[in-house]
């Protein structure tokens, strides 16, 4: 008997914990272990274990399919985890438990916790790389050391697949019938405020079955990959993949997606993807967490640049970022999309991310927070390193000067207004033209801007500077 525990996984095809769990053909249980408390301390959004949760149950009835039963310990935090699973494994008569790795330090930590624990009653752990493409630490400078940058470490990630390019994992085999029955799956989670949050996520936005997420990765390929790169950028056009949620969970694999990627040419063009170059990007955060844990407590790669500046914080100003008043018309419509779908695209997570952290000089971990308490697709290592690289203390982060103008990234792709109008109604009697500036629609109800650009902009390049010289 083996069982397979169930964290960001919620797949059966290409999850390679599950298949190597059932590949002897002996018997296998899959568990999954709820730690509300936990969540809500890494700052797990509603709508994400909303979805989450919905997903959960429908892979609950997959596996039925395959005679695999689903076991649910309720836990609080990931302290309690490794006595909760030995106990289970040991009550089940399991030789071996399989999973798939997390990459954050906490979640490695309750992992190296669990083995220990199985271990010392004989039990076998085995983990997979299920949520990668290349392992981390195969991807290395010729110094045999972890790349720091970005563009060198995505040449050498393409180069290393070529000669390890291996196929998705398909189905995993049946099992023996099993007399055990299934747990239900609670509706909140043990989390309340998931459990007061009847708005949590849209499904008809976010639905759960496997052949609608697979529909969508297909239909993204076919009809939208090649536009990709000229269309990503413009928030009012559906032209990017929204899968995101679904990668986060584990719903579908990143394989799964480079297979796809890859059945679309008849040659090696897929190489020159810029969607491709996305799930790379999703690959080096991820390999930074593990290549220097530090990152994972909310340490800035580059702390020489951070140390140099005073980050300020007031709560009005915050506030009124966070509720999408601050008088800049394409970041209040970015803030208000987030907060009424819990998604954002992805041009505008960079333009509200620098004004919070370039004009507003908010700590980069306080937007960093209030994302993941707020987005259906909060992903830590990618989270982390996107506000990092905003805020120009991470990783191949953007240059200190790189101050987005909020007025001219809204002309340059939203030209028409559409986007702000659409998320800020009141600014639809006005001409396209005049929903840009700042301040705008103050008649209508409003705000005037919480900042001037200009001196906010002079402020945060002298103290960056001050860093420079």
């Amino acid at each position: 008997m083996n069982v397979y525990w169930i964290r960001n996984d919620l797949r059966r095809i290409d999850n390679p914990a599950l298949f190597y769990a059932c590949e002897s053909q002996q018997g296998v249980i899959a568990v999954v272990t709820l730690t509300p408390k936990q969540w809500q301390m890494h700052l797990e959004s509603p709508a994400k274990m909303a979805l989450w949760r919905d997903r959960l149950k429908v892979l609950k009835d997959e596996l039925l399919q395959l005679n695999i039963p689903l076991r649910v310990l309720s836990l609080d935090t990931f302290k309690e985890v490794p006595k909760a699973l030995q106990q289970f494994v040991m009550s089940v008569g399991a030789s071996k438990l399989f999973f798939n790795y997390e990459y954050p330090l906490n979640e490695r930590q309750r992992d190296q916790a669990v083995c220990h624990e199985l271990n010392a009653v004989g039990v076998e752990c085995l983990a997979f790389h299920g949520e990668l493409i290349v392992p981390p630490g195969q991807v290395l400078t010729g110094q045999g050391t972890p790349f720091k940058v970005f563009t060198p470490y995505s040449r050498a990630w393409r180069q290393y697949l070529l000669k390890h390019l291996t196929p998705a994992l398909g189905l995993p085999a049946m099992q023996p019938p099993s007399f055990m029955p299934s747990d239900d799956v609670p509706h909140d989670l043990g989390l309340t405020l998931l459990a007061n949050d009847e708005r949590a996520y849209d499904p008809t936005l976010w639905p759960v079955t496997t052949a609608d997420i697979h529909q969508r990765l297909n239909r993204f390929i076919d009809e939208r990959e090649a536009d990709y790169k000229a269309l990503r950028d413009f928030p009012f056009k559906d032209k990017t993949s929204r899968l995101s949620p679904y990668l986060v969970l584990g719903a579908v694999s990143p394989r799964q997606c480079l297979a796809a990627l890859i059945s679309h040419y008849a040659s090696d063009a897929w190489l020159d993807s810029t969607w491709l170059n996305e799930l790379i990007w999703r690959e080096f955060y991820r390999h930074m967490l593990v290549a220097f844990p530090e990152q994972s407590k909310g340490y800035p790669f580059r702390p020489e640049v951070e140390e140099k500046i005073q980050w300020q914080f007031d709560e009005k100003r915050f506030k009124a970022w966070c509720q999408g008043e601050t008088g800049y018309p394409i970041v209040d419509a970015a803030m208000k999309q987030l907060l009424s779908t819990g998604w954002m695209h992805n041009r505008l997570r960079m333009v509200v991310a620098s004004f919070l952290t370039k004009l507003l000089r908010v700590d980069w971990r306080i937007g960093a927070d209030f994302f993941m308490s707020q987005l259906i697709d909060g992903d830590f290592a990618s989270n982390q390193g996107g506000w990092q690289w905003s805020a120009s203390v991470g990783a191949d982060a953007a240059p200190y000067f790189r101050i987005f103008n909020p007025e001219l990234q809204s002309e340059k792709f939203d030209a028409s207004g559409e986007f702000i109008a659409f998320w800020l109604p009141e600014l639809r009697q006005l001409p396209a033209k005049q929903r840009h500036t700042p301040g705008a629609g103050q008649s209508l109800g409003r705000p005037a801007p919480i900042v001037e650009y200009k001196k906010a902009r002079q402020a945060t390049l002298d103290a960056y500077q001050s860093h420079a010289k």
